[in-house]
C-alpha cells in the first residue's frame, strides 16, 4: 500500500497485509498532508485509532461494518464515521484501564456502544 485516505475504503486484503507500524505511518502521512489541526503530540494516537477501526473493518467485524454503513447513511463522511467508531474504541480502552473487567464484558460493552452509535450522538460528542 502506498497511501491511505479515510474517505476511501481500502482493499481489505491489501490493508491486512501491511505491517502495523506502516499502517500508522500511512495514516499519519494522510493527516499531515491534509493539515486538519491535530496537535502534534496526539497524531500518533489518532493514527493508532484509525488503524484499530480500519483493522476491524478489513477483518469484516460485522458490528463495525454495520456501524460504518449506518453512520454514512446518516450523513457522515467515511472519515467522520471512522472517528465516531474510534471514540467508542477510546471509551472502552479508558474503561479497561480504569476498571477490572473481563474481556467478555469489555467486548459486550464495546459492541453495545457501537450498536448505539448514530450520527446524532457522534455530533453531540464531537461538539464537546
Amino acid at each position: 500500500m502506498d497511501w491511505y485516505d479515510p474517505d476511501v475504503d481500502p482493499d481489505a486484503d491489501d490493508w491486512l497485509a501491511v505491517d502495523g507500524l506502516e499502517k500508522i505511518q500511512l495514516v499519519e502521512e494522510y493527516h499531515r498532508d491534509e493539515v486538519i489541526g491535530i496537535p502534534e503530540e496526539a497524531q500518533r494516537m489518532h493514527a493508532c485509532l484509525h488503524v484499530a477501526v480500519e483493522n476491524q473493518l478489513a477483518s469484516q467485524d460485522r458490528a463495525v461494518v454495520r456501524a460504518l454503513a449506518r453512520l454514512m447513511e446518516e450523513g457522515l463522511s467515511r472519515h467522520d464515521a471512522v472517528h465516531a467508531i474510534a471514540c467508542v474504541v477510546c471509551e472502552e480502552l479508558h474503561d479497561l484501564l480504569e476498571r477490572n473487567v473481563t474481556p467478555e464484558a469489555a467486548d459486550a460493552r464495546y459492541y453495545a456502544g457501537i450498536n448505539r452509535l448514530t450520527a446524532a450522538t457522534w455530533g453531540e460528542y464531537s461538539d464537546d
